[in-house]
């Protein structure tokens, strides 16, 4: 298994993606693409986009899953978000949450993801090789 993505739901788009529906919620569908955060941007997106949200599921995906379709781009801050320009199945999730309220009206992260600090990271860009005999392209 590669680098864990997690995306938060309600319950009611879970409930749709687990009947067949693609995994997303409304801010996907106008964007045009899906939004995952790694373990690292969870808490704050909980509490940026989920505050006084009830009843959130979590979902880890495996970003490998994703192929071509996952890109790391810039976004809160400048940090690099994982984005999904495809389609996302519930049967993709690895593992599943139902997130508890914390005390400051926001959902909270389970502990095992907080302390996982795997897929906190966007992966390092890749160098281009010297050519043979010559300067990198």
């Amino acid at each position: 298994m590669g680098r864990t993505i997690y995306k938060v739901l309600t319950s009611e788009q879970w409930t749709a993606a687990e009947a067949g529906a693609p995994v997303r919620a409304p801010v996907d569908i106008a964007d045009g693409y899906v939004h995952f955060s790694t373990s690292a941007q969870l808490r704050e997106t909980l509490a940026r986009h989920f505050k006084g949200q009830e009843g959130c599921v979590l979902a880890a995906f495996d970003a490998e899953d994703f192929g071509l379709d996952l890109k790391w781009e810039k976004s809160r801050g400048g940090d690099l978000f994982p984005h999904v320009y495809g389609a996302v199945h519930a049967g993709q999730a690895r593992s599943l949450w139902l997130l508890e309220m914390g005390p400051e009206g926001a959902p909270i992260p389970p502990d095992e993801v907080e302390r996982s600090r795997e897929g906190a990271e966007a992966p390092a860009p890749v160098k281009p090789q010297p050519k043979p005999g010559g300067e990198a392209s």
